[in-house]
């Protein structure tokens, strides 16, 4: 199955703590509907030291979002937008809605 929202997709928030910011998606995890997008959703997690991080203590990073929490960017006007897909040439591409242009 095409996912509607892949991996270096521009995607806006549109609800929860970050509501109207952009960023890039990093990961998508399709089985728990979820994505992690850069810089967003940062949550604190107290490591222990190990031979990696010889200092250990508090460190910031992403948390996964509600895949619905979010909309990709449409490429033409930077506005968020639904995704369709189409064949072209034989293959399934995603449409924007918005303008209809391929984002594949």
């Amino acid at each position: 199955m095409a996912s509607r929202i892949r991996k270096n997709d521009t995607v806006q928030i549109m609800a929860g703590k970050d509501k109207g910011k952009t960023g890039e998606v990093l990961q998508v995890f399709p089985k728990e509907n979820r994505v992690t997008v850069r810089s967003l959703n940062m949550i604190k997690r107290h490591i222990k030291p190990n031979q990696q991080r010889q200092q250990g203590g508090i460190v910031e990073k992403e948390a996964p979002l509600q895949i619905s929490n979010v909309m990709p960017l449409d490429p033409e006007d930077g506005r968020p937008t639904r995704i369709g897909f189409k064949v072209v040439e034989g293959k399934k591409v995603r449409v924007s809605k918005r303008t209809g242009k391929v984002l594949d």
